[in-house]
């Protein structure tokens, strides 16, 4: 079988990546996946992957190689770099020369240095407002980026950022949904416990609730697990 051309690697890794948002997927499959295409694709020694966790805080999700892992956790340890510099911003940041970096970069430069990297390309995860993340091309002495496959690499970096803010959209609906699935549960058990104080004690169905409720109360119990409680015959008040 014939090795794939850049434009069929580049077509396969698209479909990959917008196949996310109609099935099931691994998130470190999927990134490992598009840092292994750009490697395999464009004119890179080496590329790497940082993701925030919701909270703000970076981590490195994946690399190519343990050398640009080790170049990546540099820059998360020193709070600088390009890569961090990318998402905060939200902006390509591309440096052809990493001597001529800013001097709060000596920690991540002289890592990229110790490894063989002189250039990088640090392209953020965003999708308008949001910025979840940043992905590094490193280049060693003799690669070449040009600003055709600086596109295709954002445009994959756009796609991916995509997949993964639809996958957590739907996370959290489904934790939605189920939330008031457990609401409306637990309305039902309330119901039926109202319904057997009532009648076991000879009172109305508010006069059951409030006997409910102190119970609950008075014992730091949550009203719907004493509810359960009574319906399942385990409590008896």
């Amino acid at each position: 079988m014939s090795e794939l051309t850049r434009e069929e690697r580049l077509v396969d890794v698209f479909a990959t990546l917008a196949d996310t948002l109609i099935d099931d997927y691994d998130v470190v499959d999927l990134l490992q996946t598009l840092v292994d295409t750009c490697v395999s694709t464009f004119d890179v020694a080496a590329a790497g992957l940082l993701l925030s966790d919701g909270g703000g805080d970076l981590e490195v999700l994946v690399s190519t190689s343990e050398e640009s892992r080790l170049v990546e956790t540099m820059q998360l340890s020193a709070e600088a770099g390009p890569c961090i510099e990318s998402f905060r911003t939200g902006t390509v940041i591309s440096v052809t020369d990493l001597e001529q970096g800013p001097p709060d970069w000596e920690p991540f430069r002289t890592a990229a240095r110790e490894h063989g990297y002189t250039a990088v390309h640090a392209i953020p995860l965003r999708l308008r407002e949001t910025t979840i993340g940043a992905l590094n091309l490193f280049q060693q002495d003799g690669d070449t980026l040009g600003d055709r496959d600086l596109r295709a690499a954002r445009a994959l970096a756009d796609v991916a950022t995509i997949g993964i803010l639809h996958e957590r959209t739907l996370r959290a609906s489904d934790e939605a949904r189920g939330q008031l699935q457990n609401a409306l549960n637990s309305r039902v058990a309330i119901e039926q416990a109202k319904g057997i104080l009532a009648y076991t004690h000879g009172v109305s169905m508010e006069a059951a609730f409030t006997m409910l409720r102190n119970h609950a109360r008075s014992n730091q119990l949550p009203l719907a697990v004493v509810a359960r409680q009574l319906v399942d015959r385990i409590l008896i008040i």
